[in-house]
């Protein structure tokens, strides 16, 4: 007899306490759209999957848990408490004949917001005689929403990226980023503690620090997390150099300093914890950390050990309470571009592969085990063979806090909107697109490398734009192109408006269609220029800016006032950036804003009415360690908007991936997700974290065990 799928869904409000932050509509039209683009978010299709630490890993016996909606990671095996199991909708959900519910909580990103869910399924034993290769499949499955984005004192929404959930008796330990740090460069990243049953929750994170990868001792009264602690982050892109600490779970009370330069934390019993770090030989190991059981309680009094060897990249360990036999890592191993799941015997040194077996050509993420340490869990891209797919989204509607404003995140890079809104231009590198905003009608409009779109104001299907490679020197071939989207005749659609080649690049016209400002390196220096809009460099061409720095990502405000760009000039080749306002004559330099010192505000755009502009910046610091995601070139940027008198900074994006190159739509557009229609896409192209490819020089006739 066929049982189709029984899933219930449940939502608790379980509140975020922070305030709203209040919006004023820029757009004469109606309502404010910003777009901006996320490297390799659309092709992760993240679901969790589980395997047996018992029997030898199959592509049979892999089953997948999570139901295949938006992207799902780092998930958890809770053992079921009391306050856990009130939750449900109806207790006989658990039913006493079935040896093996499966519990789970993890993040998901679906309904454009981080949240935690937690589902029950039925079925899932992966040693039973009828399991399932989908827990899709299951009889039933239950699913409820842990924590929401209200705020129960104003009823607000409140935005906020949350992480890494665990449990403790009646408590959910995670992270959240839904507090403003109150600093520029300073991540809101911290630790909190949500009692299921009221919804009460409470920070655990100091005020002024920020928290990373929080883990629970077997107790639950103990907490470990990552941590830069008073020094803070200081722009490190890379494996971080974060410390471990300990405290109460119950209050955040009696932190210590465990471990210097340490990561992802996890216990194995009440005094012993694995962490990653770099090794002094160059590779990314696990450490085992002792901590004594009386005494007082400092780095010093704590017996670190390395635990893999040398040789291969091992991360991201996971336990399970009081297992002294094996753990769970992630490892690069040489050779390989893949990040696989692997067990490492603690008493005989050797690896045990596991996912390789199963999905050779798939990343797996962030392993975790069961509390009885039969069954890894893990993320990976679900793809074409791993059954349900997610459709490919062109604009994926991010939750914001205000029905004035909708977010999107955009399938391309460098996006902008032609003057009625009507179409959009952006670049996959390589190549120039042209596309509806519904998604339909998209060309290719432009086959060569090219980077950065803006639409001619006044000329109508003239796009410009830089062809030429990213991040180059002042001296490399780049120059700046109109392309005529709506040409037949392909081949002579595109024009070349400047001619030396010397690194012209961020082209942005002036409303009345006359100039255009961009950047150049023709003085050896990246500084500004502006020149005429229909003849290039050849009719006319004057300096705007000059001096020994880089001034870049420029562009021009709607009502003609402003020139927007940003700029290094304060440190010149520190890598540091702050956005300034000009004049077009030159005059009126100065300051908007700065993400104190060393920190990065990029690729301004104005507002419809010019008096706010949208950013990318690393002005909330870094929400999750990298290593625990795919590659992002800068794994902390988010969108924020500014007023032109520089007040109401305001937040909206919260994730741990590079969010960029936002454009400001000249009309509102509905919250919905609008599906990219194309055939044959390749999903889960998306690559690791390139760092990860450098392995150190190996020591001559080392042997890893496998």
């Amino acid at each position: 007899m066929n049982i189709a799928p029984l899933i219930l869904f449940a939502s608790l409000l379980l509140p975020l306490h922070s305030s709203a932050e209040e919006h004023q509509n820029s757009n004469p039209n109606g309502g404010d759209t910003i777009v901006f683009t996320t490297l390799g978010r659309s092709r992760y299709e993240f679901d969790i999957f589980a395997l047996s630490t018992t029997h030898p890993p199959s592509i049979s016996g892999e089953i997948r848990i999570t139901d295949g909606e938006s992207v799902n990671f780092n998930g958890y095996f809770p053992s079921p408490s009391p306050a856990l199991i009130s939750l449900l909708p109806d207790a006989a959900l658990i039913q006493p004949g079935d040896s093996s519910p499966l519990h789970l909580i993890y993040v998901t990103e679906r309904n454009g917001t981080s949240s935690i869910y937690y589902d029950l399924l039925h079925g899932g034993d992966p040693d039973s005689k009828s399991k399932r290769r989908s827990m899709l499949e299951a009889q039933s499955r239950v699913q409820i929403q842990l924590l929401t984005n209200a705020d129960n004192r104003s009823g607000n929404t409140v935005n906020s990226f949350k992480d890494k959930p665990s449990l403790s008796g009646e408590f959910l330990v995670y992270v959240s980023t839904h507090e403003n740090s109150g600093e520029p460069r300073t991540s809101w990243t911290a630790v909190y503690s949500t009692e299921l049953r009221t919804g009460l929750t409470r920070r655990l994170t100091p005020s002024g620090i920020a928290d990373f990868s929080p883990a629970l001792s077997p107790s639950g009264n103990l907490t470990a997390v990552a941590s830069y602690g008073e020094r803070g982050w200081t722009g490190e892109v890379e494996e971080l150099s974060t410390d471990i600490y300990v405290f109460s779970t119950r209050d955040g009370t009696q932190r210590v300093k465990v471990v210097e330069h340490g990561g992802w934390p996890c216990w194995v019993d009440e005094s012993t914890l694995y962490f990653h770090r770099r090794s002094d030989d160059g590779w990314i190991s696990v450490f085992r950390a002792i901590i004594p059981e009386s005494g007082a309680l400092s780095t010093e009094s704590v017996n670190i050990q390395r635990v893999t060897p040398p040789g291969v990249h091992a991360f991201t360990p996971a336990t399970s309470p009081n297992n002294h036999d094996f753990i769970a890592v992630a490892t690069r191993r040489p050779g390989s571009d893949y990040r696989h799941v692997e067990l490492f015997d603690l008493r005989r040194s050797e690896f045990t592969e596991l996912t390789r077996l199963v999905a050779p050509e798939s990343h797996h993420l962030n392993p975790f085990l069961s509390p009885d340490g039969s069954r890894v869990g893990y993320h990976s891209c679900r793809g074409q063979a791993n059954g349900k797919r997610s459709p490919l989204l062109f604009l994926e509607n991010i939750q914001t806090t205000t029905s004035d404003l909708s977010l999107f995140r955009i399938d391309g890079s460098f996006p902008s909107f032609s003057p009625a809104g009507d179409r959009i231009a952006y670049v996959r590198m390589p190549g120039v697109y042209v596309v509806k905003p519904d998604g339909s009608g998209r060309r290719e409009v432009y086959d060569g490398m090219a980077f950065s779109t803006a639409w001619d104001p006044v000329r109508p299907g003239r796009v410009y734009t830089s062809s030429g490679p990213t991040f180059a020197t002042e001296r490399t071939e780049v120059d700046i192109i109109s392309i005529d989207v709506d040409a037949i005749d392909k081949s002579s659609s595109v024009r070349r408006l400047t001619t030396n080649g010397k690194n012209n690049a961020f082209p942005w016209p002036s409303p009345d269609g006359k100039l255009i400002v961009f950047r150049s390196g023709r003085s050896g220096h990246k500084n500004l220029y502006l020149m005429d809009a229909e003849k290039g460099e050849t009719g006319g061409l004057w300096k705007l800016t000059e001096g020994a720095w880089t001034d870049t990502m420029c562009s021009w405000s709607p009502d003609g006032e402003w020139i927007a760009f940003s700029s290094d000039r304060e440190s010149p080749g520190s890598g540091s950036y702050e956005l300034f306002l000009i004049h077009p004559n030159g005059t009126g330099l100065r300051k908007l804003i700065q993400s104190s010192t060393g920190g990065r505000i990029n690729h301004p755009i104005f507002s419809p009415d010019s008096k706010s502009i949208v950013f990318t910046s690393d002005y909330a610091g870094i929400s999750a360690e990298p290593i625990s995601n795919p590659h992002h070139y800068q794994p902390y940027g988010d969108i924020f908007t500014v007023k032109l008198d520089g007040s109401n900074l305001r937040r909206l994006t919260h994730n741990s991936y590079e969010d960029g190159t936002p454009a400001w739509a000249p009309r509102f557009i509905d919250p919905n997700d609008v599906v990219l229609r194309r055939k044959n896409d390749s999903s889960c192209a998306f690559e690791d974290c390139h760092w990860l490819n450098k392995n150190p020089t190996t020591l001559k006739g080392q042997k890893i065990s496998c």
